[in-house]
């Protein structure tokens, strides 16, 4: 058990999807078997996290709002489920989220159907990940996959993030007028989501493509 919180705490943990805001990368949808997946906490400790990273992070103060325990009052049930989140078979009691970094400290973000979707920079995001029929069908109808918004210039330290199912993700765009602007700041990324672990059918490396290249 000491070992592997130590391991939890300090290497990777395993965390369970709560919602769909991620799909189809990651499933967490109503009726689907949620995604586990495997988060590396290295690797921003020696670098900041980059543009298409999928990261989990301890929600703002503003984006806490709307969260509640999801603990039981039963003391013996909740100390059970405890446990369970230290192997990731229930999510921790934390406001902890999972989004993709669209931008980082010092660029510009926003969206306006006229540009054909979000820009960083002034220009136009390459999204793999939005290629499903679900987003594109919708992203015909409306290219920002929802309002219009920006520009947001992130502040250093700081990084924008976005779900991939853009028709439901409360993500940056919907913070704009707290203090930080929507934006993340990078001490409260908990780390870089690498792997689904389980179900089984679902194993694989998470893809994080540079959506800024070319």
């Amino acid at each position: 058990m000491v070992l592997s919180f130590l391991l939890q705490t300090f290497i990777a943990r395993v965390y369970l999807i709560p919602s769909e805001s991620m799909e189809p990368t990651l499933h967490g949808c109503a009726g689907c078997t949620n995604d586990r997946i495997l988060v590396e906490k290295l690797s921003y400790d020696f670098g900041d996290p980059q543009p298409g990273d999928v990261v989990v992070f301890l929600g703002p103060p503003s984006w806490d709002s709307d969260y509640h325990s999801i603990r039981s009052d039963n003391a013996i049930v909740r100390g059970l489920q405890n446990i369970g989140s230290v192997f990731g078979l229930v999510p921790p009691d934390e406001n902890d989220l999972v989004k993709r970094v669209i931008a980082v400290g010092g660029q510009t973000v926003q969206c306006r159907k006229a540009d054909g979707g979000v820009t960083v920079n002034g220009k136009l995001l390459n999204e793999p990940y939005l290629n499903n029929p679900m987003m594109t069908a919708a992203k015909q109808a409306n290219p920002c996959l929802g309002p219009e918004f920006g520009p947001i210039t992130v502040p250093k330290g700081n990084v924008w993030v976005m779900g991939d199912n853009r028709i439901n993700s409360a993500d940056s765009r919907y913070h704009m007028g707290d203090s930080l602007q929507g934006t993340v700041p990078i001490d409260n990324i908990r780390g870089k989501a690498k792997f689904i672990v389980l179900p089984p059918g679902r194993w694989g490396v998470i893809s994080s493509p540079n959506p800024q290249a070319s």
